[in-house]
């Protein structure tokens, strides 16, 4: 093994057992030291994206702090949304160097290190991504046993109904070779009954888009029971249509009647791209195949809980390399403009073809920016949920690997 390929083994290393070392609250210290010690790095700043997918705010102990950058114009902004590092030359001989901070498609936030310029920086910049890397798996295991990383994210103070939702998701993106999925709430501060969830094996995607009645708590502890009996059913084994129907009978059995929930419930297999699909309610599923949107039709069902011991059936249809599903809630096609139109599926089908050449993980908050223009003003009335489900299929045996969205 060469000398500079040990130089940057031994760097990798000391990195990474810095961060798996280091208290959940002092990630950033510990990589703060580490890209000093070995990269003569000048400066190390983390920054997390906030709820609403509009700043990337900056993580820092008060009274001690630095100003969000945008997502939308900043060179921080533009390696989060390209998901590529961005390097950028600064006074003094320096260059600045902004790190994507992902995990398995999860998109979290970035690392900005200014480093000195010249072949120095552009030698070590796959090291560097490689860290960024580790420092997002770090932080996601570190969430378990501090707030800095979830308040660190905070633009403005979640209600509690919305800190019930979001606590509830699997995170708003992810990836695999057969597959990318993204996913937005609005309002991002004051949600409390939309909600989505998925889940994936060696095999199979299990993806659950729900659209729970009522405001406030109400609304938000009736989507937790929902959510939480569906895994329940998911994680026993049980196939679609038994999960729905043992999901009905626990939010009956709580309200018998008085509160419900619409889900639109699919199970894909990787391997065929064959789904299974439960459509209990009002979530719409829109797909973009070879240029052209159309709505996916399903036989109406009952919401979960709506009446006791309801049964379920899975219809069934393909989906091919190349196509996109959108879902979305009655949040986004019910709206109304303020003379009146509702959105419809027409100008969903105009923001999906706007929105084409996007990955999946942007265009839920592209196709919110879109309603918010229709509906005139900022605030929605009602929860706002849109799901992008991009497929790629798998291209043979063995060619998938296991890992991801879990």
């Amino acid at each position: 093994m060469s000398t500079i390929v040990t130089t940057i083994v031994n760097r990798l290393v000391a990195a990474e057992r810095a961060l798996r070392t280091a208290a959940p609250h002092q990630l950033l210290d510990a990589v703060r030291r580490v890209l000093t010690d070995q990269y003569a790095a000048d400066s190390v700043e983390l920054y997390l994206a906030d709820y609403g997918l509009t700043v990337l705010q900056p993580v820092s102990v008060l009274p001690h702090t630095l100003q969000p950058v945008s997502v939308a114009n900043s060179p921080a902004g533009r390696a989060f949304g390209a998901q590529e590092p961005y390097v950028e030359t600064v006074p003094g001989d320096l260059v600045r160097v902004h790190l994507p901070v992902t995990v398995r498609g999860d998109r979290l936030g970035v690392l900005t290190v200014t480093l000195p310029g010249g072949e120095h920086a552009d030698g070590c910049l796959g090291e560097l991504a490689e860290i960024a890397e580790v420092l997002g798996h770090e932080i996601v295991v570190a969430e378990r046993d501090t707030d800095l990383y979830l308040q660190a994210r905070r633009r403005d103070r979640l209600t509690l109904a919305a800190e019930m939702q979001w606590q509830l998701l699997p995170g708003r993106s992810c990836a695999r070779p057969e597959y990318e999925l993204g996913a937005q709430l609005e309002p991002a501060y004051a949600v409390f009954g939309d909600n989505f969830d998925w889940s994936a094996t060696t095999d199979r995607l299990s993806l659950y888009v729900t659209n729970g009645m009522g405001e406030g708590i109400e609304a938000s502890l009736l989507t937790n029971l929902a959510i939480n009996a569906l895994r329940n059913a998911r994680r026993a084994g049980l196939p679609l249509a038994d999960q729905a129907a043992l999901a009905d009978q626990a939010v009956y059995a709580h309200y018998r009647g008085r509160c419900y929930l619409s889900v639109l419930m699919l199970d894909i297999e990787l391997a065929t791209g064959r789904v299974r699909a439960v459509d209990a309610g009002s979530p719409r599923l829109l797909r973009l195949r070879r240029g052209a949107v159309e709505r996916v039709p399903f036989d109406a069902q009952l919401p979960l809980g709506m009446f006791e011991e309801t049964d379920y059936v899975a219809q069934e249809f393909a989906v091919e390399p190349g196509d996109r599903l959108v879902f979305v809630s009655d949040g986004v096609y019910d709206v109304a403009s303020p003379g009146g139109e509702a959105y419809g599926d027409a100008a969903l089908a105009r923001a999906i073809q706007s929105t084409r050449l996007l990955p999946a993980a942007e265009v839920p908050r592209a196709v919110l920016r879109e309603l918010s223009g229709h509906r005139g003003r900022p605030v929605p009335d009602d929860d706002a949920l849109v799901v992008c489900l991009d497929w790629r299929g798998r291209e043979g045996p063995g060619k998938a690997e296991a890992r991801g969205c879990g």
